[in-house]
């Protein structure tokens, strides 16, 4: 399905962000490996695609300083931060070069060797089934293949431009 040809104007880019910024979302760091090194990126832009089989995606711009690591690699795994944890969160934003990203936080490999970060809320490690480019994002699909979770029941929100305590 292709839906190409408009009936309406379309807002513009900034109407748009603004919007979406009112649309709250868990902060999440999505990682992989690739050529013996470590790659992620924050991510709001996760959610369940099935539960037969667990399928999740999340979305990466393909501008990204990662995006030719997530481009070639076969897993990755989407951490869900907690309160407290807005500091991990802020490199993977871009704020700091993507070898010193994995510098904040206690990270493990994960069953696929993909990083983990060892006090997430929630880690899904995802075997790579599907990619799709849209605009300027490509969406990645993900079988859920091993999910490790915090005892603490909390997430780290984002909303409004500004981190919440969920």
């Amino acid at each position: 399905m292709n839906m190409v040809n408009h009936r309406f104007d379309i807002v513009d880019k900034a109407t748009f962000r603004n919007g979406m910024s009112r649309l709250g979302s868990a902060v999440n760091v999505v990682t992989t490996t690739y050529g013996g090194k470590r790659y992620g990126f924050a991510a709001s832009a996760v959610c369940s695609v099935s539960d037969t089989p667990p399928t999740l995606l999340v979305c990466i711009n393909r501008a990204s300083s990662s995006f030719h690591a997530f481009e070639r690699a076969r897993h990755f795994c989407v951490n869900t931060l907690m309160p407290g944890q807005e500091e991990i969160s802020n490199p993977f934003g871009g704020k700091r070069p993507v070898k010193d990203r994995f510098a904040l936080g206690e990270w493990k490999d994960g069953l696929t060797g993909v990083p983990i970060l060892a006090d997430a809320s929630v880690s899904f490690e995802c075997e790579l089934t599907n990619a799709v480019d849209e605009a300027t994002h490509r969406i990645l699909f993900g079988c859920v293949i091993d999910i490790r979770e915090s005892e603490e029941q909390a997430t780290l929100l984002y909303c409004m431009r500004r981190y919440l305590k969920g």
